[in-house]
C-alpha cells in the first residue's frame, strides 16, 4: 500500500469518527459523557487537520480554488435566511 493510500484511508476513517462523535454528542444527556465525547471529537478534528496538511504538502490533495466574494455572500445569505438559493 502506498503512503498516499494510507493517508487517504486514515483521513476517511477520521472523518467518519468525527461524524459519529457529533451524532453521539447531540443525543447525549449525561454531561460527563458529553464532555468526553466532545474532547474525543476535538482530538479527531486536530488529527484530521494534521493529516490534511500532510496530504496537501505532499501533493496528495489539491484543495478547490478559493470562492469569490459574491459566492460567499450568496451562501451567507442562504444560511441566515436571506432567501437566496444555491444552484
Amino acid at each position: 500500500m502506498q503512503e498516499k493510500d494510507m493517508v487517504s484511508d486514515i483521513l476517511t476513517g477520521t472523518k467518519a469518527s468525527i461524524d459519529s462523535y457529533t451524532k453521539a454528542i447531540t443525543e447525549c444527556a449525561n454531561q460527563q459523557l458529553r464532555s468526553t465525547l466532545q474532547q474525543l471529537r476535538n482530538e479527531a478534528e486536530q488529527l484530521q487537520y494534521q493529516l490534511f496538511q500532510i496530504a496537501e504538502q505532499k501533493g496528495y490533495y489539491k484543495p478547490a480554488p478559493p470562492a469569490n466574494s459574491n459566492d460567499i455572500q450568496q451562501v451567507k445569505s442562504g444560511l441566515t435566511g436571506g432567501g437566496t438559493t444555491i444552484g
